[in-house]
C-alpha cells in the first residue's frame, strides 16, 4: 500500500529545516506507486444545518428539498431536508482525496446517488484503486472507486475518478506506449 502523508517537498521560501518535514496529505505517488486494491478509510464528518445551507448559497442550490423546511416536512417524499447531492459528492471525495502532487483529474463516471442523506448525518468515504493503464510516454491513467457511507455504514454515493499519473520512470513504459500507438494506428 502506497504510504500517506510521509513525503517532504520542498517550496521557495520555506526555512531548509522545514522542507525536510513530510506534507500532510501531499503525496508525491507515481503512476508506478499506484497499487490496484488498495484501499483508504477517510474520518468521519457530520454535515450541520449551517454549512448545507451556505453550499445551497453559494452554488444557488434552493430547490425546496434542500432549501424549504416546510416543504421538506409537509410535502416532501423523506419528511425532513435533504443535503445537496454535489455537496455530499464533494464532501465524500474530499474526505479521502490525497493530494498528489503527480497525478490530476480526468473525470468522473458512474456517480450513483444511492441513499438520501440529510442534515445531521455523518458521513465517510472509502477510496479503492480499482485499474491502471497506460495513457501516452508520460503518464498513465488511474481509475479510483469512492464509495460514500452516512451513519453505521450505509451506502449513499459511489463513484470512478478517473486520474492521470505521472511515470517516474517513463522510459519503462517506452514499449508498451509504442504499441498502444501502432495499435490506435491501425485502427
Amino acid at each position: 500500500m502506497a504510504e500517506i502523508g510521509v513525503h517532504a517537498r520542498a517550496l521557495p521560501g520555506l526555512p531548509k529545516d522545514h522542507c525536510e518535514i513530510p506534507v500532510w496529505n501531499a503525496e508525491n505517488w507515481y503512476f508506478e506507486d499506484f497499487e490496484v486494491g488498495d484501499k483508504i478509510r477517510s474520518i468521519r464528518r457530520t454535515i450541520s444545518e449551517g454549512e448545507a445551507m451556505l453550499f445551497n448559497s453559494l452554488v444557488l442550490d434552493m430547490h425546496p428539498y434542500v432549501g424549504d423546511q416546510g416543504f421538506a416536512e409537509k410535502e416532501g417524499v423523506f419528511g425532513k431536508r435533504l443535503v445537496a447531492g454535489a455537496q455530499v459528492f464533494s464532501y465524500g471525495l474530499g474526505l479521502a482525496a490525497t493530494n498528489c502532487l503527480n497525478s490530476f483529474s480526468y473525470g468522473y463516471d458512474r456517480l450513483r446517488f444511492i441513499a438520501p442523506v440529510f442534515i445531521g448525518d455523518t458521513i465517510y468515504t472509502i477510496r479503492e484503486n480499482l485499474s491502471k493503464e497506460i495513457k501516452n510516454e508520460e503518464m498513465g491513467k488511474v481509475r479510483v472507486s469512492y464509495s460514500v457511507f452516512k451513519g453505521d455504514g450505509e451506502l449513499v454515493l459511489y463513484c470512478e475518478h478517473l486520474m492521470t499519473a505521472l511515470y517516474r520512470d517513463p522510459a519503462a513504459f517506452a514499449d508498451e506506449v509504442a504499441k498502444l500507438a501502432k495499435e490506435k494506428a491501425a485502427g
